[in-house]
């Protein structure tokens, strides 16, 4: 016979066996039986998922994240192609020229657009104040209106602005409805719309341009890209109705030219006509002699700007020419090669304003 301990273990063990054997049966039964339905029906066929076929796709400038540029690559389906290229060619087209590399630019750069006007659409008080802050003492008219309505009401009595710099996102009339606004009357087609926008992402992106805006300029806004925004849309037609006054503060200075020639302009065109004779081959000579290690004609090359600079009121041009002449001495580093770039930007530049001046 078992003692009483030997029983109470033996109870332990059955009792044991019982709830694995359970544990066991119970898993089992929970388990999904492969290839199931869960109908009674078993005459329902079984159902054969596949994969949808893929168009080919075709690359197709659409319309980017870049200041200034709506020109990112993206694919396009080929059923999406006609209607892109038939939206493209109804796009509201305003001409644009060509913006020049710059050094540097300043406040005082925005001088060169006195007398032009700017719509600004904007919610936010703080841009609102870097955006005047930047124009401001530039001689640019600048009128400010707090969402997509307040500007369509400011153009519905007054439509002689260069260019709208548009909010994307505003309450009441976004930046997207009013620029549709804008675009579908003909009495607002010589105005640029600019798109003004933290976001880049690619279908904010595309409303931009299909809503009708030319441009985009990021937030915070940059000095240099509203520089060069506005550069591109107020056209040669500036220097010539605004003669020396445009000129002046660019890249030569007629007041002091004038002084040299004596207060004769008609001398003072004469001498300028002549330095775009003699040297308007300049950056093209200078770099032949840098790269031929000339160093002694680049010299004597660079000293004759330096005068003619002088006499014509090109202090910019003339400055950058004494740095490089100075710069000649180092042919190990050969930094005056960096001196040259700037060289050829400040020469180019002048080069153009002397031309809108005569």
């Amino acid at each position: 016979m078992f003692n009483e301990f030997e029983q109470a273990m033996i109870v332990i063990v059955a009792i044991a066996a019982v709830i694995l054997v359970l544990y066991f049966i119970l898993k089992r039964s929970s388990t999904p039986k492969p290839h199931s339905n869960q109908s009674q029906n078993n005459d329902i066929p079984e159902v054969v998922i596949q994969e949808p076929q893929i168009e080919p796709l075709s690359e197709v400038p659409l319309y980017g994240i870049e200041e200034g540029d709506f020109g990112v690559i993206a694919p396009v389906r080929e059923d999406q192609l006609k209607e892109l290229t038939d939206r493209r060619k109804s796009d509201h087209i305003i001409q644009k020229r060509s913006v020049p590399e710059y050094i540097k630019i300043t406040k005082q750069n925005f001088a060169e657009f006195a007398g032009e006007r700017i719509l600004v659409a904007e919610d936010n008080h703080i841009n609102q104040k870097v955006i005047l802050g930047l124009l401001a003492d530039s001689g640019i008219e600048v009128v400010m209106a707090n969402d997509g309505q307040e500007a369509l009401d400011i153009l519905e009595n007054d439509a002689n602005f260069l260019m709208i710099l548009m909010d994307a996102h505003m309450p009441r009339i976004d930046g997207f409805e009013a620029t549709r606004t804008i675009r579908e009357n003909p009495k607002y087609d010589h105005i640029v719309v600019v798109a003004l926008s933290g976001d880049i992402a690619t279908d904010d992106i595309q409303k931009m341009k299909d809503a009708g805006m030319s441009e985009q300029l990021a937030k915070p806004l940059r000095m240099e890209s509203l520089y060069k925004i506005i550069y591109a849309y107020t056209g040669e037609k500036m220097h010539k109705d605004k003669g020396i006054e445009a000129v002046e503060n660019k890249s030569f200075d007629t007041a002091k030219g004038l002084e040299t020639c004596g207060g004769d302009e008609n001398f003072y065109r004469e001498i300028l006509a002549e330095f775009m004779a003699d040297y308007g081959n300049s950056p093209d000579r200078l770099g032949e002699l840098l790269r031929a290690s000339n160093i002694q004609d680049a010299d004597a090359h660079l000293l004759d700007i330096i005068g003619v600079a002088a006499n014509i009121g090109a202090s910019s041009l003339g400055e950058v020419a004494s740095n490089m002449k100075l710069a000649l001495g180092d042919t190990h580093e050969q930094s005056y090669f960096s001196l040259f770039d700037q060289y050829k930007v400040k020469f180019d530049r002048l080069i153009e304003d002397i031309r809108a001046y005569l």
